[in-house]
């Protein structure tokens, strides 16, 4: 199949479901988050944890709406470094205080 052929909107369209799927489990993950918190009893570790895992998801939202944002036309630019470096820190933050969270 060549370039011409080749429908150029299949891909940003599944790249746009991927990061509203990685989105939706980021939200899931915050929102077990505060429902641990709530259930262990608010202490002030819990608190200072879940008010990281909201600010790390609040940062991920962001680059995922840039992202989805920018991917509307048909041949839409490279995602940037620090975007990428962006949204891996929040998962990486999410998936930290997640497992600080259960002990």
């Amino acid at each position: 199949m060549t370039a011409e052929e080749r429908d150029p909107g299949l891909q940003p369209e599944r790249t746009r479901l991927a990061w509203r799927r990685t989105t939706l489990s980021c939200t899931v993950a915050a929102v077990l988050a505060v429902r641990q918190t709530l259930h262990a009893g608010a202490t002030s570790a819990g608190v200072v944890a879940l008010s990281l895992s909201a600010l790390a998801w609040v940062g991920f939202l962001w680059v995922a709406n840039r992202r989805v944002q920018r991917m509307g036309g048909a041949r839409p630019e490279p995602m940037g470094v620090g975007g990428a470096v962006t949204a891996a820190a929040c998962v990486v933050a999410l998936a930290v205080l997640a497992a600080f969270m259960l002990f």
